[in-house]
C-alpha cells in the first residue's frame, strides 16, 4: 500500500488548472456570509489561482490568500495585478501557518481538505484556524459527502472527465480511474492527462475522505460550533443524498 500521497505537478500546472476550473458555482454562497463590517480581515486558505479571493476582493475586502503551491500563487498574483487588486497572497503550509492578524472570516474551498492525508494534519489546520478567528468569527469550510458506490463505480474502467483548451493553446484531454483505500480512506485518484492529441503523462490526486460523523466529531473535538450544515450551495439540508458537506462554524471560547 502506498504511503506518500499527494497531488501530481501537472494538476498544479496554473494555465491547466485554470482551463478546468472556470465554475463559480460556489461564489454567492461565500460572498452571503462575508462580513457586514467593509473592514472586515478575510482569509482564505488552499487559494489557488485566486478563483474566489480575485471576486471577493472586488467586493471592497481585505482579503489575504494562502496556498503552498508557488504556481498557482504566482497566476493569483498575475490575475489579480491586471484587475487592479492588491491582494495578500502568501506562500506557506496551512498546518503551521503563523500569522500576526486574527480574521472575522476564515475559508477553505473547494474540497481542500481532502489534500490534509492524515488526521494529524486536520487537527492540526483546525487549530491553525481557531488561533487565526477572531472571536465573533465564523470559518466556512465546503468539501465532499463520500460515496462509497460512485468510487467503486469509478475503479471499474478509465472515464474521461473533461476536455478544454488552456490560454496557452494546450487542448487538454483528462481520464480518470481510482482506487479506494479503506484503511486509510484515500482515494487514490490517477488522471491521465492527453495534451494536443498525445498522451502526457498520469497525475496522482490523491483525497483522504472525511466521513460526515467523522468530521462532525473533529470539528467540536477541536473547538468549533457547527451552526449550519449545508449539503449544497443553495443551502438545502445536509442528508443522505447530498453530495457536498458544507460548514458554517464559530470558534468555542
Amino acid at each position: 500500500m502506498k504511503t506518500n500521497y499527494g497531488v501530481g505537478d501537472l494538476i498544479y500546472d496554473a494555465n491547466i488548472y485554470d482551463g478546468l476550473n472556470t465554475f463559480l458555482d460556489d461564489l454567492p454562497f461565500y460572498k452571503k456570509w462575508l462580513p457586514k463590517s467593509p473592514n472586515a480581515r478575510i482569509l482564505e486558505l488552499c487559494c489557488g489561482t485566486g478563483r474566489l479571493t480575485i471576486p471577493i476582493a472586488k467586493e471592497g475586502y481585505s482579503i489575504y490568500g494562502v496556498d503552498n503551491a508557488r504556481p498557482m500563487l504566482e497566476q493569483a498574483k498575475l490575475k489579480a495585478s491586471k484587475e487592479g487588486l492588491k491582494i495578500g497572497f502568501i506562500e506557506a503550509d496551512i498546518r503551521t501557518l503563523d500569522l500576526p492578524n486574527k480574521y472575522d472570516l476564515i475559508f477553505i474551498s473547494f474540497n481542500s481538505i481532502h489534500h490534509l492525508y492524515q488526521t494529524q494534519d486536520l487537527f492540526d489546520t483546525l487549530n491553525v484556524i481557531k488561533k487565526h478567528l477572531k472571536e465573533d468569527g465564523l470559518f466556512l469550510l465546503d468539501c465532499f459527502n463520500p460515496n462509497i458506490h460512485y468510487m467503486v463505480e469509478a475503479e471499474k474502467e478509465l472515464n474521461k472527465i473533461a476536455e478544454y483548451t488552456t490560454d496557452d493553446d494546450r487542448r487538454v484531454v483528462i481520464k480518470q480511474i481510482m482506487k479506494y483505500e479503506r484503511k486509510t480512506q484515500i482515494n487514490r485518484i490517477e488522471w491521465h492527462y492527453f495534451i494536443n492529441d498525445k498522451f502526457h503523462s498520469v497525475q496522482n490526486l490523491d483525497m483522504r475522505m472525511y466521513f460526515p460523523q467523522e468530521l462532525d466529531t473533529y470539528l467540536k473535538w477541536i473547538g468549533f460550533t457547527i451552526i449550519h450544515k449545508f449539503g449544497s450551495f443553495d443551502e438545502e439540508i445536509f442528508d443522505d443524498d447530498s453530495e457536498k458537506q458544507i460548514f458554517v462554524c464559530k470558534c468555542d471560547r
